[in-house]
This record gives C-alpha cells, sequence and structure tokens, in this order.
C-alpha cells in the first residue's frame, strides 16, 4: 500500500464515523506475501498482518480495521498451505485501531494476547474485541513447529509495544516500532516518546542479524539495513531540529527553514515534515 493510501486508512481510524470507515474500505484488497517457509505478511489498509500457518492453528499479529476482517480471513483461507485458516490467536502489537480493530470479529475464533497496557488502553473505549492473555514482559507460543517470541519493549511508540520473533523461520514483526521509509508516528499521548523510539530500535538491532527479514507496521517487507536507516534518520533530524531549538529558534521558525533536503523523500501524508518537526522539537 502506497503512502497515500495508507495516510488516508489512518484519518479515516480517528476522524471518520464508524459507517463512513466501511465505505472507505469497499475497494482494498488484502494482499498475501510468503516470507519463508510458513510465515506471511499481509497487507491492505493499516498495519501488516503476520501470519503463521500450520495445523496447530493460524496466528495472526494484528487484524487491521474491522470492516477489512472478512476480506483478511478469505486472504488466510487462500492460501494453500493454510491447513486451519480460521484464525486461533492475535497478538496485538500495541492498541492503535488500525492494527487491532478487527479485535472483535476475530474473538469469535481466536484468543488474544497483547501486553497489559495495550487491554487498559483499549477498554477505554469498549469492552469488546480486549485481549484476554495478557503479559508484563512477553510470552511464548509454540505452534506449527515455531516458537515465537512475544517481547513487550519500554515505551517508545507507544506504552504497550511488543514485538514478535519467529525464531525457527528467522522472522521479525516489529509493529509501528518500525515505518519504512518514512517518518514514524510517535503517540507521546498513549505513552510513546522519542527517545524510547530510538533506544527500542537500537535495542532490536543488536539482536536482528543481517538475513532476517523483517514485517514493518508500515511499508514493505525490510531487512535490518533498512531498520538501521530509520534510526540514522530519526537521530539526524533530531540533531537538526534540538540544536536550533537550543540556538532559540521558536517551532515555527524550525518548520520554516524544514529539515535537511536528504530527508524530503520521508515526508508522507500522515506524518507530514512539519509533524516531525513538532513531535521532535517537543521531544525531551
Amino acid at each position: 500500500m502506497n503512502k497515500l493510501t495508507f495516510g488516508i486508512s489512518m484519518l479515516a481510524a480517528t476522524m471518520l464515523s464508524p459507517a463512513a470507515i466501511s465505505n472507505s474500505m469497499d475497494d482494498v484488497v488484502i494482499k498475501a506475501q510468503q516470507v519463508s517457509n510458513n510465515v506471511y505478511m499481509l497487507a491492505g489498509a493499516g498495519g501488516n498482518i503476520g501470519v503463521l500457518l500450520g495445523a496447530d492453528g493460524t496466528l495472526m499479529i494484528d487484524d487491521q480495521f474491522e470492516p477489512l476482517a472478512p476480506k483478511i480471513e478469505q486472504a488466510i483461507a487462500n492460501i494453500e498451505s493454510a491447513k486451519q485458516p480460521k484464525v486461533s490467536y492475535v497478538v496485538n502489537t500495541h492498541y492503535h485501531g488500525d492494527h487491532s480493530g478487527g479485535n472483535v470479529y476475530f474473538s469469535k475464533s481466536a484468543s488474544l494476547l497483547a501486553h497489559e497496557n495495550v487491554r487498559k488502553r483499549l477498554a477505554k473505549k469498549s469492552d469488546q474485541g480486549l485481549p484476554v492473555i495478557t503479559y508484563e514482559s512477553g510470552v511464548k507460543l509454540h505452534l506449527n513447529n515455531e516458537d515465537v517470541h512475544v517481547m513487550h519493549l519500554p515505551a517508545g511508540h507507544t506504552d504497550g509495544d511488543s514485538v514478535v520473533y519467529f525464531a525457527n523461520a528467522n522472522v521479525w514483526h516489529l509493529g509501528d516500532l518500525f515505518f519504512q521509509n518514512r517518518f514514524p508516528y510517535i503517540d507521546t499521548d498513549g505513552g510513546g516518546s522519542v527517545k524510547g523510539y530510538i533506544q527500542n530500535i537500537s535495542s532490536l538491532l543488536l539482536k536482528i542479524d543481517e538475513s532476517a527479514p523483517i514485517i514493518p507496521g508500515h511499508g514493505e517487507l525490510a531487512n535490518k539495513k533498512d531498520l538501521q536507516n530509520l534510526l540514522s534518520m530519526i537521530i539526524a533530524t533530531k540533531l537538526e531540529v534540538q540544536t536550533k531549538r537550543a540556538k532559540g529558534d521558536s517551532l515555527e521558525d524550525v518548520i520554516k527553514a524544514g529539515l535537511s533536503e536528504k530527508w524530503s523523500s520521508w515526508h508522507w501524508s500522515f506524518i507530514t515534515e512539519e509533524k516531525w518537526i513538532k513531535t521532535l522539537y517537543n521531544s525531551k
């Protein structure tokens, strides 16, 4: 999905009525891409989905928006190796609606797992589709000849971030701790911070090897180099903005001056250069 389409879907989640969101999803196509053996990535609108297939049941990482749930279910069923197309487990990497919107639908067949802060934040909006299994630091699932490590990281994108590692396949799903080739969204109202985001990516880079495919929260299937590029961009742009702030430049001055030209391609419809500058300027 291109940057414009994703921006529209994110805005839909926050600005439109449920009926309008449903209508906006009518033309969305869910595309499945094999990542490694029985691990797949599904892309549509909202956060990328990770799927582990096998006779023991289907495990899904994130579930996009509720109106897309039947399409997601059908996309899984269309994969030839899907012996159990009904979803048995869903892990929410965080609470945002473009990653957890399908919870109510999939809870009919699946157990929902997430960090305890995800359940707390979702419960403020609804008592339906809540994770029934929560954890503090993480949990492991063993199915389909795979050891799945679900790990909570300190507050970065939000205060409930989890990443998932398929150990035997050597595949990672980083949720929204990875926006590929675009300025990331750091939800400060949801407990996130620029400092925490940087620390989390830095710690992940020590764990991920060069050959591991990475499913980003948004963007195309990626690798360690792509994740390093994201970290380098954040550090460099943070230094640009904080240096100007230290000299006494106002937020308006920094926005007017803009970032270095080499970062122009990272601008997109949801997190524009202006929004990214505001995030960096107000960060500690």
